[in-house]
C-alpha cells in the first residue's frame, strides 16, 4: 500500500467515520443515531479502494468477505447491549464486544471453510 492509498483510506474513512458520530450525536432521535453509528464505512471505503485498483470482481470478493465482518458486528452489538446492561461498565463491555465480534466473524469464516471441504470430500467419494 503506497501513501496515496493511505492517504484516500484514511480521508473516506475517517470522514464517514465522523459523519456517522455526527448524525448520531445531533439527531434528535437516539434510534436513528444509533444506526448512523454503526454505518459500515470501514467496508465501503475497502471496497471502493480494491475496486478502483484492482477491479470490480476484486471488490465483490472483498464485499463478500465483510459479511462476515458484519454477522460479527450483529452478535458484537447484542453482546455489548447485554453486557452493559448486566454490567453498567461500558469499557469492559466494549472490550468484551470486540471480542465477540472477532471470534464470531472467525468462527463464520471457519465455518464456511468446513462446509466446502465436507461438499468437497462428499463429490471425491462419490467417483
Amino acid at each position: 500500500m503506497d501513501g496515496r492509498d493511505l492517504f484516500f483510506r484514511f480521508l473516506f474513512g475517517g470522514s464517514a467515520v465522523v459523519l456517522s458520530y455526527e448524525a448520531a450525536k445531533l439527531l434528535p432521535w437516539k434510534v436513528i443515531g444509533g444506526i448512523f453509528a454503526a454505518f459500515p464505512a470501514v467496508m465501503v471505503v475497502a471496497v471502493m479502494m480494491v475496486g478502483t485498483k484492482n477491479g470490480s470482481k476484486e471488490a465483490a470478493k472483498t464485499a463478500q468477505g465483510s459479511v462476515y465482518g458484519m454477522v460479527g458486528c450483529f452478535i458484537c452489538v447484542l453482546a455489548v447491549l447485554f453486557s452493559l446492561q448486566f454490567t453498567h461498565n461500558w469499557w469492559g463491555s466494549f472490550i468484551f464486544g470486540l471480542i465477540t465480534w472477532f471470534a464470531s466473524s472467525l468462527f463464520l469464516v471457519y465455518m464456511r471453510d468446513h462446509k466446502k471441504e465436507s461438499r468437497v470430500s462428499s463429490i471425491k467419494s462419490q467417483h
